[in-house]
């Protein structure tokens, strides 16, 4: 008994295994900032990353293929990017700054709709459209992506059969906030519009 723990082969069944599943995290996780940058415009970073996603890929299936008559390998790197993909998505919600376009797009009364997002303090411009199926109700609101999931709640509450999509914005000039936090010192002299 003790000369086959001797014989065991550490390096390939429990090394090797190891650091497949540690790289397959690293380059899976790489993958999901490369994509969030690529979103977000950043042509050199995302490249580079895209760089080092791959080199580090191209050396796991390396030691994969080096590997094939031991299981291991395989369970590690499927369970390397299963991991990866859940690291990914916590990066991913702690780059989630910023501020997505909410669209709504409804046949029914949206007025409830508007009050109850109005209510929770966002902001709601309607107009209406013409759809396949006749006049529709379109609403838009910007709101920062750690609040999607809230609003979407709300759509869903007050309109659950409408259609909507959420984009990502770049840039939005927000004046009505910028105003509304200096409005108390509209009455100094150096704080008013010239005629």
């Amino acid at each position: 008994m003790i000369l086959s723990i001797f014989n065991f082969d550490m390096w390939n069944w429990i090394i090797i295994p190891i650091l497949i599943f540690l790289t397959r995290i690293l380059d899976v996780s790489i993958g999901t900032v490369r994509l969030i940058f690529i979103s977000r415009g950043m042509k050199k970073t995302a490249p580079l990353l895209g760089f080092f996603e791959v080199l580090i890929w191209v050396v796991v299936v390396k030691q994969v293929l080096v590997n094939l008559k031991n299981p291991v390998c395989y369970i590690a790197y499927a369970a390397g990017f299963a991991a990866g993909t859940y690291v990914g998505m916590i990066i991913e919600e702690q780059f989630s700054k910023g501020k997505v376009v909410l669209t709504v797009i409804t046949r029914k009364d949206s007025s409830e709709l508007i009050n109850a997002l109005k209510e929770e303090g966002y902001r709601v411009t309607l107009t209406q459209g013409e759809g396949s199926s006749g006049i529709v109700n379109i609403l838009f609101t910007i709101i920062n992506k750690k609040k999607v999931f809230e609003v979407v709640e709300i759509i869903k509450k007050f309109n659950p059969k409408s259609f909507y999509t959420i984009e990502d914005v770049k840039f939005a000039s927000d004046k009505t906030i910028q105003e509304s936090r200096f409005k108390y010192l509209k009455g100094f002299p150096l704080l008013r519009k010239g005629k």
